[in-house]
C-alpha cells in the first residue's frame, strides 16, 4: 500500500462505516439499548472491514468540494437510518400483540421496561420482545440483517439519489402489517376475552348478589396464563416467519 492511495481508502472506509454503523444502531439484534455503545461500535467497524473489499469499487473518487462531501455523507447515514429502522418496525408487532394478550388475560396494570425498547410497556410485550430477539439469534435471522448491510449496497447506490417516496411507502406498509400481524398473534386471547367476558356477564345476571369481579380476576389471569403456555410456541413461529418474509424484502432477489 502506498501513501497515494490512503486518501481514497480512508474515503471508502468512512462511507461504509456511516452507513453500516447507522444500521446497527437502529436494527434490532444489533442495536438494542441493552447492548453497550462500545461494543455497538466495534461491531460495526468489524463489518465495515469486512465489506470494505466488497463494495469499495461501487464509491468514486474523493469529492473535491465540501458540498459533494456532505451530500455522499448525509445520503449513507439517510439509507443505513431507513433500512435499519424498517428493519427495526418488524418488533413492534409484538409489543402489539403483548398489549392485547396483558389486556385480554388482566395483566393490563402489571407494567415493566422493556429493555429491547427502552420504554414502560405491559409485562408481557417484555417478555414477547425478549424472546423474539432470543429466536432471532437462535435461528440465525441475524444473518439476513447482515445480508441486508451488503445488498443495500446493490439497490442503494452510493451517491445516487434517495428514494423517499419509496421510503416513506415501505415504513407505512411495515407498521402496517405490523400492527395485522400483532393483532393476528393475539387474535386467540381476544376470542378468550370476549367469551370470558361474556359468561361474567351471563353470571351477573344470574347470581347479582356475588361479587363477579374478585372471583374473575384470579379465573381471568389463571386462564390466560394456561392459553398462553400452549400458545406461546405457535404465536412465536408465525412472528419468526412474518421476520423473515418481511426481512427478505430489504435482500437483492
Amino acid at each position: 500500500m502506498t501513501l497515494t492511495i490512503l486518501p481514497q481508502t480512508a474515503f471508502v472506509f468512512m462511507m461504509i462505516f456511516a452507513r453500516l454503523g447507522t444500521m446497527i444502531m437502529a436494527m434490532p439484534a444489533f442495536g438494542e439499548i441493552i447492548v453497550s455503545s462500545r461494543i455497538r461500535l466495534v461491531l460495526a467497524m468489524g463489518i465495515t472491514l469486512v465489506m470494505l473489499p466488497l463494495v469499495q469499487d461501487q464509491y468514486t473518487a474523493v469529492p473535491q468540494t465540501i458540498t459533494a462531501m456532505t451530500f455522499i455523507i448525509f445520503t449513507e447515514i439517510a439509507v443505513g437510518l431507513m433500512i435499519g429502522v424498517s428493519a427495526r418496525l418488524l418488533t413492534s408487532a409484538l409489543q402489539v400483540a403483548g398489549t392485547v394478550i396483558a389486556f385480554q388475560s388482566g395483566l393490563a396494570s402489571v407494567q415493566n421496561l422493556d429493555p429491547t425498547q427502552g420504554i414502560q410497556t405491559a409485562i408481557v410485550g417484555s417478555f414477547l420482545s425478549m424472546v423474539g430477539l432470543l429466536m432471532i439469534f437462535t435461528m440465525d435471522l441475524h444473518h439476513l440483517l447482515i445480508g441486508a448491510m451488503r445488498d443495500s449496497y446493490d439497490l442503494f447506490k452510493p451517491g445516487a439519489v434517495l428514494p423517499v417516496g419509496d421510503f416513506a411507502m415501505m415504513a407505512i406498509m411495515t407498521v402496517a402489517r405490523s400492527f395485522k400481524v400483532g393483532v393476528q398473534i393475539a387474535a386467540p386471547f381476544i376470542v378468550f376475552g370476549l367469551l370470558f367476558n361474556l359468561g361474567l356477564g351471563v353470571l351477573s345476571r344470574l347470581m347479582p348478589q356475588v361479587q363477579i369481579y374478585f372471583v374473575a380476576m384470579p379465573a381471568n389471569i389463571a386462564l390466560g396464563f394456561v392459553l398462553f403456555m400452549l400458545l406461546l410456541s405457535s404465536m412465536m413461529m408465525w412472528y419468526i416467519d412474518y421476520f423473515k418474509d418481511s426481512l427478505s424484502l430489504l435482500l437483492k432477489q
